[in-house]
């Protein structure tokens, strides 16, 4: 589905530019996707409450650290129907239109999300078109036999390391 959008929008002649991200919700979607099954930083940046705070039944004393599990949202059943499986619609409405979710924290939230999180967002989109609109990749082993689970986990994910195959198109 990406490689027919590249083709309808970009096609062979033109590198991607900036401006066609909103033309191609699904490899936007598919970007999303994989930033949320990868949940990189599981455990966000430590905050401190600056007044004292009532939560859910608990009072946070001002000077309290907290530590964001962004991995709990991102793989929240409210607000992803299948929070543990790769499924793009997660951001897509009934049209094939991108939709955000406010649950997509990848790169954190409030006061102290990511200050690169737009230029990253584009640089993965037009790297990923780049590579897709001149290749198709390949796994060298069945896709069912891919390990998906981070090689060391904590602060956070490292995903393990796999052999592509990349076919000119």
């Amino acid at each position: 589905k990406i490689h027919e959008e590249i083709d309808q929008v970009i096609g062979p002649q033109r590198i991607p530019s900036v401006n066609d991200r909103v033309k191609m919700p699904y490899t936007d979607a598919v970007i999303h996707e994989i930033q949320r099954l990868l949940d990189f930083v599981p455990m966000g940046v430590p905050h401190s409450v600056i007044r004292d705070t009532h939560f859910r039944g608990y009072l946070l004393p001002k000077g309290t650290d907290v530590f964001p599990l962004l991995g709990s949202v991102l793989k929240d059943p409210k607000y992803f129907r299948y929070p543990d499986a790769f499924y793009p619609q997660h951001f897509l409405d009934e049209q094939g239109c991108f939709k955000k979710n406010e649950a997509f924290v990848a790169f954190s939230s409030g006061k102290r999300v990511c200050l690169g999180e737009a230029l990253a967002r584009m640089e993965l989109f037009l790297y990923l078109t780049s590579v897709l609109q001149n290749f198709s990749l390949r796994p060298l082993v069945p896709p069912a036999d891919i390990d998906v689970t981070p090689k060391l986990s904590g602060f956070g994910n490292i995903p393990p390391t796999y052999e592509l195959c990349l076919v000119a198109r």
